[in-house]
């Protein structure tokens, strides 16, 4: 291995632990010292589940054993149950106990709670002074409850009244401050004010929550100034969401990004608050002495994590020591070095023939994919995770890994191309010996209901071919009207040149490769090159006389040409198919020449017959014969020549549908290919493909898997969403780390498109993004494609018509109805979610996400548009872009002489249909 490799491989393995360290900077801040005043406990304990379970006996006292080490009171919020039992052994401990009893709409039990309230306070030492209800109003502000506020409070007022009566000890009730300030009449029936200030949930930032909270507790100290005022819930939580600040918040806690949960700004908020008080002498009580994991169903994902101790009573570092938020990073770290430095030397070490800055780049996203994966498990290391979490996870983790594979693969393409050292391509043919003689080549022409001028003209293209020796055969399978045949058949026989036959097959198996297999059964004994192409393609006179030497090296069996079109200044939709066809023959197939391990795509393709007879011919179950049989003579160890100069133009698609239906067709039959090779694909069982062949096969597939991913992903964004909506306490939006990621790589594959285009493709900018359109606009049909090829066998054969009926615009959405769906689905998830959460700054995210993933949708409706509407249509001179492509396909400089290949019949004629490449 280059000592450079390991100096890169080091060099970025530093950056990563820094990146460790600076996400976890220790902060210094002063410790509380002394007992706290009061904690909220709750002796429920969490089941596999996540459920609350009643404790035991002994669990209580083992509780409270822990908690007497930092404060000697306690709060309660039930009296009747397993809970009754906590004031007499908070006795025992030493503690003093303020009793609660839990109200809600439930009239007996609300009796139950009551009674063993005033049983408990009659009868306790410890219990000091009881809260009837907990934000139980609160509870019932919303219009549509169960119960109406008025209801609730008279409800509230007679169970005050009751135990004040029945009860020597203070009584009070809990409520959050602003309703304390709204219904002042309140304060008339208890003993003293329990008041709620918990900044978090108000989106205050954790550096002005103290500010905040003191603010609003002299706020009710000047509004009850004859009442004790106990801050009955004042913490900060130390793991969930983020939340937005409320709007109506004043403007200085406006725009300062939220209430982050976190280790480090519990920690903060809790000894700044704790100093205030200290010096303020002001009553409190922290919520609360131990994580509730079984809160996660009542309040959403940070309920489970306000807690001094967490559920395993491990205390946090809240009150002393140094803040941190990932406890034990350097193990992360370390983790993060020792999995990415040998993943990535490993790539490195793979003579991808790169410059120092390629590789540089490729240690970054190895490294990177790294601290993802160990970044994720690091978030979800800390959070309480129920059975069902797990299954979630482990169904969810695969298709992770699968999207940073891709995204790893997709930045290696870009590497290649951008920072390719020497290239091991063959760009021009060997040197011929004197004993070497011209090979006889047969042209193979299939064709299925096929416009006959079209066909002609493909022919006569034929005619002008500057080659000694060569044959063509126009093979018609199937077409039944003998006047679309006939024509073409008649032209055939009054060239009077014998090399040149038509066969016409009235009922013939196996579609396009059966009629190619047929061909192989009359061609000349002695050719010993078949050339194809398409049955619009026209071909320049040199094609063969500059490609045929190749085969000059008896390794070559296959030389491969690129597809070009000729009708891509015709309008709009076609100019945009252009470009976006243009980047796999100037990216992706130059960079699989490098490996020999080009694709295939039978236009404009020479196979030595030799080799093409030894692998069995055209595989008729494949409905992608051309890239089937490339794989199949790269795996009899056969070597392929590409070359992007271009030889030949055909025609494209006329409509968004044929367009859509010939991706549609290639990535099935993509999944055809997968599921018959997947032997010689694997690293551990194919032996006849070199690993960089099977790499650049699979690497090939990836983009079109993840888009059959993203298919799953779409309904689950939409379910997940729904979830959201109506059980908003249960379902969260996922792990923001997710979204980012997703989103991040989104952008990625776009943004190295954008780069690669703009480095390699000889286009505009305009070009650019409107290739990234027409890119974007496959996304759904590639990836039901996907799903069907894995699941089904026999698709039928999709011809794919080149000019049809100008549509009309209702035609552009009824063609898109399906994206068009998804899209709208998509965006009202997206909208709903603003409208219903939008102080979640997670959710916030998560509607960009659906936004995200709604692009793909509406590029698809609007390339349909484009399509239905014939925009540019009436621009017939080709666009100085387009020029320049064409003649840098060529060869030529661009504004250099030569003779451009005529656009159509007298150069003006639209493109007749013809079957899909």
């Amino acid at each position: 291995m280059r000592f450079s490799n390991w100096l890169i491989g080091l060099a970025v393995a530093v950056m990563v632990a820094a990146v460790w360290f600076v996400m976890n900077r220790p902060v210094e801040e002063n410790p509380f010292q002394g007992d706290l005043k009061s904690l909220s406990y709750a002796a429920w304990r969490q089941s596999p589940a996540l459920e609350r379970r009643d404790p035991t006996i002994d669990e209580i006292r083992a509780d409270l054993a822990v908690i007497a080490g930092q404060t000697r009171a306690i709060r309660t919020y039930e009296s009747a149950g397993i809970s009754g039992r906590i004031p007499e052994i908070a006795d025992e401990q030493g503690l003093t106990v303020t009793a609660g009893a839990w109200i809600d709409v439930d009239q007996a039990a609300n009796e139950r709670e009551i009674a063993a309230l005033i049983a408990t306070a009659r009868n306790v030492g410890s219990v000091n002074q009881v809260i009837v209800g907990n934000e139980f109003l609160h509870r019932h502000r919303e219009p549509g409850e169960t119960m109406d506020f008025d209801e609730a409070k008279a409800s509230l007022i007679g169970y005050l009244r009751r135990v004040r009566a029945e009860t020597e000890v203070p009584v009070s009730t809990a409520e959050p401050f602003d309703l304390w300030l709204e219904n002042p009449e309140l304060a008339d029936e208890v003993d003293f004010i329990t008041v709620h200030i918990l900044p978090f949930w108000n989106g205050i930032n954790a550096e002005q929550a103290v500010q905040w909270t003191m603010e609003r507790y002299e706020a009710i100290r000047q509004r009850f100034p004859e009442k004790r005022i106990l801050i009955g819930e004042v913490g900060w939580p130390s793991e969930g969401l983020t939340r937005n600040t409320l709007p109506d918040e004043p403007a200085e806690y406006q725009d300062q990004g939220g209430a982050e949960a976190s280790p480090v700004n519990q920690g903060l908020f809790l000894r700044r608050f704790l100093l205030e008080a200290k010096k303020e002498n002001i009553d409190y009580n922290i919520i609360e002495a131990f994580d509730q994991p079984w809160k996660i169903k009542t309040e959403g994902g940070v309920g489970a994590y306000w807690g001094l101790w967490n559920a395993e009573r491990q205390l946090k570092p809240a009150l002393e020591g140094t803040l941190i938020n990932f406890a034990g990073w350097q193990n992360f770290a370390i983790a993060t070095v020792a999995i990415g430095l040998p993943f990535v030397l490993i790539i490195l070490r793979s003579e991808l023939g790169m410059t120092r800055r390629g590789r540089f780049f490729v240690a970054l996203l190895g490294f990177g994919g790294v601290l993802t994966a160990v970044l994720i498990y690091a978030q979800y290391s800390q959070l309480y995770l129920s059975i069902y979490d797990l299954i979630a996870l482990a169904a969810v983790a695969p298709a992770f890994v699968l999207l940073l594979a891709i995204f790893l693969i997709e930045g290696l393409e870009m590497a290649v191309n951008l920072w390719l050292g020497q290239t091991r391509r063959r760009l021009v043919p060997p040197p011929l010996h004197a004993s070497w003689r011209v090979p006889k080549v047969s042209v193979h022409v299939p064709c299925y209901n096929e416009p006959p001028d079209m066909m002609i003209e493909t022919i006569q293209a034929l005619e002008r071919l500057d080659y000694p020796d060569f044959e063509v055969l126009v093979i018609d399978n199937n077409t039944k009207d003998e006047a679309v045949w006939k024509p073409v058949e008649a032209y055939i026989n009054g060239l009077n040149r014998p090399n040149f036959r038509f066969f016409h097959l009235p009922k013939w198996p196996g579609f396009k490769a059966g009629a190619l297999n047929y061909a192989l059964t009359v061609t000349h004994p002695e050719a010993e090159i078949i050339a194809t192409i398409d049955s619009d393609y026209v071909v320049k006179p040199r094609w063969l006389s500059d490609l045929v030497p190749h085969f000059a090296d008896p390794s070559v069996a296959l030389v491969q040409a690129p597809q070009d079109y000729r009708d891509g200044h015709e309008d709009l939709f076609k100019r945009l198919c252009f470009w976006e066809y243009a980047g796999f023959f100037h990216l992706g197939m130059k960079t699989r020449d490098e490996k020999n391990a080009i694709i295939q795509h039978g236009t404009m393709a020479l196979i030595r017959r030799q080799a093409l007879t030894q692998v069995g011919g055209w595989g008729e179950w494949c409905i992608t014969e051309d890239a089937e049989l490339g794989l199949r003579l790269f795996e009899h160890g056969h070597r392929a020549i590409y070359t992007e100069k271009s030889y030949g133009r055909g025609l494209m698609p006329d409509s968004f549908d044929a367009y859509r239906k010939q991706r549609y067709r290639w990535a099935y039959g993509a999944m055809q290919i997968l599921k018959k090779h997947w032997r010689e694909l694997m690293p551990f069982t194919g032996k006849r493909l070199e690993p960089s062949q099977r790499y650049q096969f699979m690497a090939g597939w990836l983009p079109w898997i993840a888009d059959g991913l993203q298919l799953s992903f779409v309904a689950l964004a939409i379910l997940w969403t729904l979830g959201m909506i109506f059980y908003p306490q249960v379902i969260a939006p996922p792990l923001a780390l997710y979204l980012f990621v997703t989103i991040g790589m989104f952008l990625f594959k776009v943004g190295k498109s954008f780069w690669l285009y703009a480095e390699k493709v000889p286009c505009s900018f305009l070009d650019n993004l409107g290739a990234s359109l027409a890119g974007l606009a496959l996304s759904y049909a590639v990836g039901k494609a996907v799903w069907r090829g894995i699941f089904t066998s026999n698709l039928p054969f999709h011809r794919t018509p080149k000019m049809e009926n100008a549509p009309a615009a209702l035609r552009g959405i009824v063609t898109a109805w399906e994206e068009t769906l998804v899209f709208l689905a998509l965006i009202g998830c997206g909208l709903l979610t603003l409208h219903e959460r939008w102080v979640e700054r997670d959710a916030q995210l998560w509607a960009v996400l659906c936004f995200v993933q709604a692009l793909p949708f509406g590029a698809a409706l609007v390339l349909s548009m484009i399509n239905a509407l014939r925009l540019g249509r009436g621009r017939r001179p080709k666009q100085p872009s387009l020029q320049a492509a064409i003649a840098l396909a060529d060869g030529r400089t661009p504004g250099s002489s030569g003779h451009p290949l005529p656009d159509g019949p007298g150069g003006e004629s639209p493109s007749p249909q013809r079957e899909a490449a």
